[in-house]
């Protein structure tokens, strides 16, 4: 087995076939298939199966995938390790976040970085904390923003802003006259949050749980985005960081409230590999954002 073979065998899975993979590579495809038979050969596995000039993974092959990711990360730390010097001239960060994040915290970062960095490829991807880690995992991000707590041996995690959360309504909702709530206004009332499984969803239950009141859950959304327009026309109440609203506050078209006796926080980390070396494309992110974060935060009034 060699890193060709590998190369080839991953280029395949992404690419979906034989064919499209040697475009990519460029080579035949008749050299491909031979390389990947030579692989299974000393493997003793199938690792591809062909149908319809179409390929799946076995389960052999989803083991190997998994191991190709790591190889290729650690050859490329390895190659970083070596070479890499303090002045940054090219290369790739690919950073991940939720919604809410992507939308309002990570803009201003990203367009500091790439005025100090403008070699720097950026690509952006967002998603709800457990794909954006198993991302991470799979050497396709180099740095997640995620809602802590994010808990694994293999991954590095640096709190870096506490957000506070808040009751927000519509303008026209009966609540909406007070800018401090009782535990019982949120009795029954109908309630639109985060799906469940997701860390912020998880603050707002511990909360709920810890109170004589009857959750009235209508609807789960995946993001913040979603849940917004849907309080804008009065279907329900929500629980979601200050920092997601402020424009929407300033515009008068949504209005928040605190919950009397009980603040609530959420706190937003850095997410990466545990590695040896942390290429300087990362470093530069991950101190970026100690620089910037305290003055993008918004506390509300």
């Amino acid at each position: 087995m060699d890193l060709r073979q590998l190369e080839m065998f991953q280029a395949i899975v992404e690419a979906g076939s034989f064919t499209n993979a040697g475009k990519r590579l460029h080579v035949s495809q008749s050299a491909i298939s031979r390389q990947i038979t030579l692989l299974e050969e000393e493997l003793g596995v199938q690792v591809l199966m062909r149908s319809n000039k179409r390929v799946f993974l076995t389960d052999a092959g989803k083991t190997l995938l998994k191991h190709c990711h790591r190889i290729f990360r650690d050859v490329e730390e390895a190659l970083l390790e070596v070479s890499q010097n303090e002045t940054i001239s090219e290369g790739s960060l690919r950073v991940g976040g939720g919604m809410s994040v992507c939308t309002y915290l990570l803009p201003h970062i990203l367009k500091e970085y790439h005025a100090r960095h403008p070699n720097i490829r950026l690509t952006v991807t967002t998603g709800t904390s457990e794909p954006t880690l198993e991302k991470i995992r799979n050497n396709e991000i180099d740095i997640g923003i995620l809602t802590l707590p994010v808990e694994s041996h293999d991954l590095e995690v640096e709190s870096i802003i506490e957000e506070e959360m808040v009751v927000v309504m519509s303008p026209s909702h009966p609540l909406s006259t007070r800018k401090e709530l009782s535990v019982k206004d949120l009795d029954e009332t109908p309630l639109i949050l985060f799906e469940r499984g997701s860390n912020t969803r998880k603050i707002i239950e511990r909360f709920i749980d810890g109170q004589d009141i009857t959750a009235n859950i209508i609807m789960q959304m995946e993001n913040v985005e979603i849940i917004k327009p849907l309080v804008d026309i009065g279907l329900g109440i929500t629980i979601i960081p200050y920092q997601s609203i402020v424009r929407e506050v300033e515009a008068g078209t949504l209005h928040y409230a605190r919950i009397a006796g009980h603040p609530l926080y959420r706190k937003l980390g850095l997410v990466m590999l545990k590695m040896n070396y942390r290429p300087i494309p990362l470093q530069r992110i991950v101190t970026l954002f100690k620089e910037m974060i305290s003055t993008l935060q918004v506390l509300p009034p």
